[in-house]
């Protein structure tokens, strides 16, 4: 029985892992950053990621786990000049129906008093469904169910400061069973800009939509509509 309860919880372990999908690491201006790998920080080497607590999706857009999978700090964080490509590696994923979206949200001084709080965080870069059906592989996850990683351009014209980068996956392969995953790393980011985002570009999270949001509780597979609006706000470009 001992045996047993052991092999059961062994089990457990390992599909909760194969379900769920992390960013691992980061190339950011030409230089590979570690990510958090999990489970074993003792053993994990400093990162710019905010450290995650488990491999479980995020269920309800209303959990502040939603934010960074429960992260709040890093030690290390990353040097990036505005208008440079931020790559985002995933060891695994397994969904071809969701969008991806890439936030960033500006810190108001040091990293260590910086909890993501407020109406601060703004898209850079998302992609949703580019082709009907809403059945088919013509998302963002399915592009990195493919390729693995996942690459956005910091706005050339954004002011330098702290910033969160957020990476988020929203799974939708089961109606009204929405799977949010999502990560933080830690940016400095240089340059001569003095843009930032305001007014309707701007979101808190939790709380950038409702969970009744459509793009949220579409049905993948029943609905037979033929275009789909990523939740949240538009795009800043810059």
């Amino acid at each position: 029985m001992l045996f047993s309860s052991a092999f059961t919880a062994a089990a457990l372990l390992t599909a909760q892992a194969a379900a769920h999908g992390a960013v691992t690491s980061y190339v950011i201006d030409g230089v590979t950053y570690p990510g958090y790998e999990g489970f074993s920080p003792a053993s994990s080497p400093k990162t710019i990621q905010r450290q995650w607590p488990d491999y479980n999706p995020t269920t309800s857009i209303t959990d502040k786990k939603v934010m960074c999978n429960g992260g709040t700090k890093a030690d290390l964080s990353a040097p990036a000049k505005a208008g440079s490509k931020v790559k985002a590696i995933w060891k695994q994923w397994t969904h071809e129906q969701g969008p991806i979206m890439v936030w960033m949200y500006k810190c108001a001084g040091e990293f260590t008093a910086c909890d993501g709080s407020g109406t601060g965080w703004f898209k850079i870069d998302q992609e949703g469904m580019t082709a009907p059906p809403l059945s088919g592989k013509s998302w963002g996850t399915a592009k990195v169910l493919k390729n693995l990683f996942w690459e956005s351009t910091i706005p050339a014209s954004l002011a330098p400061g702290n910033y969160l980068i957020r990476h988020e996956l929203l799974a939708l392969h089961q109606a009204n069973a929405p799977q949010f995953y999502a990560e933080c790393a830690q940016l400095k980011v240089s340059g001569s800009g003095t843009a930032t985002p305001s007014g309707a570009f701007l979101a808190k999270i939790p709380g950038y939509a409702s969970q009744s949001d459509p793009g949220i509780t579409v049905d993948t597979y029943g609905s037979k509509a033929t275009t789909y609006t990523p939740p949240g706000p538009a795009v800043w470009t810059g």
